[in-house]
């Protein structure tokens, strides 16, 4: 007489407890990745939202180290600083940006509505920070320092010279070229975009023009800088990427 247990598969057994986790997991996360961005605004309709299979979780708050909460997913308000309008009627049609292509929010150089509160390090410091406040940060003697070198744009002409390098102390890396401009004031430049051009001593800004650096979008605090105000520089020199000259958004061909 045989035992039971003999007619038990456990490698089917097992194999099919994989299969159900794998399931379940993969489930979860589609739900947990829905906590920000959704419900999707149509624009057939604004009773119409859109949040696919699986739904959106239920909100979930979360506790910060400053003593801020944060619930997600929460009711937002329309993105209505974006300055664009269809180019055909029918639902689907791509936006034109309206009024100043760099600062529309739209295509290469969209930017959200994110913190006003500077982000920390482990330690509580501000994240980016100038080189000017942070006498421990030097640059590596194989690398070139950019400071003093003067910044030319699109049209190869010089707009200013760089004052500071912006450092991200998390990485840590330089963030941003802070650019003290020949027609006054200072304009944030994210290191991305630049160009150093170190046999001629020059920094070159090919996403814009030299006219264009006087609305780069500036900071409220000379030394600190917010989400919210990295995405709106790095929005600017992107939609550069795009709008900057007519051009750039037609075909190549």
């Amino acid at each position: 007489m045989s035992s039971g247990l003999a007619n038990v598969d456990l490698v089917e057994i097992l194999f099919t407890l994989f299969w159900v986790f794998f399931v379940a997991l993969v489930y979860y996360l589609q739900r947990e990745m829905k906590r920000e961005g959704y419900p999707l605004v149509n624009d057939r309709s604004d009773r119409i939202k859109v949040q696919g299979f699986p739904p959106i979780p239920s909100p979930k708050t979360y506790y910060l180290d400053d003593g801020r909460t944060f619930q997600a997913p929460r009711e937002e308000a329309p993105e209505t600083h974006v300055s664009a309008e269809p180019a055909a009627a029918h639902p689907g049609a791509p936006l034109n940006p309206v009024g100043d292509p760099l600062k529309a929010s739209l295509g290469t150089g969209a930017w959200a509505r994110r913190s006003e509160v500077p982000e920390k390090t482990l330690d509580g410091k501000p994240r980016i920070v100038p080189m000017r406040t942070d006498s421990s940060l030097k640059i590596d003697a194989g690398d070139v320092d950019p400071r003093g070198m003067t910044v030319v744009a699109a049209d190869g002409e010089a707009v200013g010279k760089v004052d500071d390098l912006w450092i991200d102390l998390a990485e840590p890396q330089p963030y941003y070229v802070e650019v003290a401009l020949n027609a006054g004031g200072k304009a944030m430049v994210p290191f991305g975009f630049t160009e150093i051009d170190k046999s001629a001593g020059l920094i070159r800004v090919n996403v814009i023009y030299s006219h264009q650096f006087a609305g780069v979008p500036q900071l409220a605090s000379p030394d600190q800088i917010t989400p919210r105000e990295e995405d709106q520089v790095s929005g600017y020199f992107g939609a550069g990427l795009l709008f900057a000259d007519d051009k750039r958004a037609e075909p190549l061909f």
